[in-house]
């Protein structure tokens, strides 16, 4: 498969990046970012656009041909008002989605969201109002498939340079949590999102439970 990733100099869409890089199952993946990785690959191209929503032709005919997108851009809500954390987090996916299903109607999208989010869109907080509405919106889009991850807390992949300080010496307790918090590491949720293009998912929203039996039923 010829996948389309978003996110790569994050420590989710670095991590799939390199789930996919290492699985036979996929031919090549286009990162699609507005810095550049660090990582070099045979697999790997990228394409630096410094606005998703905005791309200009000669940028969409470089997104024709690919059987996947697996959008894990994002950012924390720490800090921004609901407007400006609208423009990231719902805006510019719809955007660059609506574009990629123009462009590939039998691609199988994958986003990535976050634990709690609010499907109805009517909560109190406001982070998961933004993103219930971007999954709901994104999953009206024709595409062949939409399948949007709620992957709670994420233990990163071996080689990963993405990762902030202050996480990184945090994985000291991850043994301990584990036995209180749902996790999971960015290897199962890169072999879920494969596993989605390759075999579907039996629901569109998928929580952390959901995302490792995909991985535990291949």
């Amino acid at each position: 498969m010829r996948v389309i990733l978003t996110g790569v100099t994050g420590m989710v869409g670095e991590g799939v990046l390199l789930a996919c890089l290492e699985n036979p199952a996929v031919e090549k993946v286009l990162s699609v970012s507005r810095k550049p990785t660090d990582h070099v690959h045979a697999k790997l191209e990228q394409l630096l656009v410094p606005d998703f929503r905005k791309l200009a032709d000669d940028i969409e005919a470089k997104l024709t041909g690919y059987d996947a997108c697996f959008y894990c851009a994002g950012i924390s809500s720490a800090g921004m008002n609901e407007a400006d954390y609208t423009v990231v987090t719902y805006d510019t996916p719809l955007a660059f989605a609506s574009t990629l299903s123009r462009l590939n109607p039998d691609m199988v999208l994958t986003h990535v969201s976050g634990q709690s989010t609010d499907g109805t869109e009517k909560g109190r907080i406001m982070w998961a109002r933004v993103k219930g509405r971007a999954e709901n919106a994104l999953m009206k889009l024709p595409f062949k498939g939409v399948y949007n991850f709620r992957p709670g807390l994420m233990t990163p992949k071996p080689g990963q340079k993405h990762v902030k300080a202050l996480f990184r010496a945090g994985l000291v307790l991850a043994p301990v949590m584990k036995l209180f918090l749902p996790f999971l590491t960015l290897e199962q949720v890169g072999r879920a999102m494969i596993h989605c293009v390759k075999s579907g998912a039996p629901k569109q929203v998928l929580e952390v439970k959901d995302i490792a039996a995909l991985v535990s039923s291949e």
